[in-house]
């Protein structure tokens, strides 16, 4: 199989499922950049979520591909619809984000074209007993159909690694736009007073006390479930203390029901900057990761964040700050410590939240990714030639998600 396009435009398809959160802002941001890089940028991804319309509107050529978001009977015909695809689109390079993509991609492919699979964070983490073996011995085996296996953390390539995965690594960090994604004005305390008198938030908990920030899709990989169980001692530790959880997901109902009234369940958000503009700590208690987004952005808002010791993690935050701002995951009790440590403490969380935003503008630009990953490109494809994103180019445009 080999693609026929010019050899000054060559061709990337992007082949994804899941369509919302922080796969589907990823695959946006490489499709904006790589369009004003000069390729041609194919999406194949399922019609629902927002994947499909931010990437068009990115610049990408959209193609439907039927594929649900877990492993199961329908996996011979969603690698068939993929190879079909293919050869519709007679890519010069095949990028597979997470883990069905992944699976079906390369069954569909190979190796018969030079291809790269992203995990964004693996899937036998999120499973367990007889799924996780056998995702794992997939995964084993897949991974000489892959000419890179790019991950997003040096952490989560060591879990590869540990696992038995013998891939040919790349890893390219995680990056956000830091034009977007800034403090609202120079003095912190009158930015989270503006962002606050701006945000639906009831009478009762307007004027209270500090307040913390999980935003992510609500489910079992982000946690909140913890953070709920968690939040009884924090608020009796700083009384007035309130917690919103800004997104949407499988698992609202179920932990609002549960929930005490001093939490706001904010639901999805088409910005989050006020949310994070707001929050005197952005917390995120994940089970499992690659690198993830929320942190960032919100560092880059100019906010300190407490997050769960899973991959990415550590890399995330800035130097020193893990000793006050990492928690081990699934741990109700330490992350309440340390939720009322730092909540406690209003100039540490002033502190923190300027070295997150320098930590931040230094390590965590979106332009460095989409550079990194074009040049990974230009690596496989041997074309020294192919122009990489430069730095006087448009930045990218930036369009909310509901889960980071």
């Amino acid at each position: 199989m080999s693609s026929d396009h010019a050899p000054d435009h060559p061709t990337v398809l992007h082949l994804v499922q899941p369509v919302e959160g922080g796969v589907a802002r990823v695959v946006t941001d490489l499709v904006r950049a790589q369009t004003s890089a000069g390729l041609r940028t194919v999406v194949a991804c399922p019609r629902t979520g927002r994947l499909a319309e931010d990437a068009r509107a990115a610049g990408a050529e959209v193609l439907p591909w039927r594929a649900v978001r877990a492993p199961g009977p329908g996996l011979a015909l969603e690698a068939a619809a993929a190879a079909r695809l293919i050869r519709r689109v007679r890519p010069d390079l095949v990028h597979a984000h997470s883990a069905k993509a992944g699976l079906a991609g390369r069954l569909a492919l190979r190796g018969t074209l030079p291809t790269v699979f992203q995990p964004h964070a693996w899937s036998f983490d999120a499973v367990g007993g007889t799924t996780a073996a056998l995702a794992l011995r997939w995964e084993r085996f897949a991974a000489r159909w892959a000419d890179r296996v790019l991950c997003v953390s040096e952490a989560e390539r060591r879990a590869g690694e540990s696992a038995g995965i013998a891939a040919r690594w790349a890893v390219v960090r995680n990056g956000v736009d830091l034009d977007h994604f800034a403090p609202g004005g120079p003095d912190p305390g009158r930015d989270k007073e503006a962002a606050r008198a701006a945000l639906p938030l009831p009478a009762a908990l307007r004027d209270g006390g500090p307040l913390a920030v999980c935003v992510g899709r609500v489910c079992q990989q982000k946690g909140q479930d913890v953070l709920l169980r968690a939040w009884p001692e924090v608020r009796a530790a700083v009384p007035g203390a309130r917690l919103a959880l800004v997104g949407d997901g499988p698992d609202v109902e179920r932990l609002r029901r549960t929930a005490p009234p001093e939490v706001i369940f904010a639901g999805a958000a088409a910005d989050i900057r006020p949310w994070l503009r707001a929050a005197d700590l952005v917390v995120l208690p994940s089970r499992w990761e690659g690198m993830a987004l929320a942190p960032l952005e919100a560092m880059a808002c100019g906010r300190p964040v407490l997050v769960s010791d899973v991959s990415g993690a550590r890399e995330s935050l800035p130097p020193g700050q893990g000793r006050l701002c990492l928690v081990p995951p699934e741990q109700p009790s330490a992350l309440a410590g340390a939720l009322s440590g730092l909540l406690a403490e209003p100039r540490l969380l002033d502190e923190l939240g300027r070295q997150a935003q320098q930590h931040a503008r230094t390590e965590f630009d979106v332009r460095r990714t989409t550079d990194e990953v074009t040049g990974l490109y230009q690596e496989l494809l041997g074309r020294p030639s192919l122009r990489l994103h430069r730095r006087d180019d448009p930045k990218p445009m930036n369009q909310e998600r509901n889960s980071r």
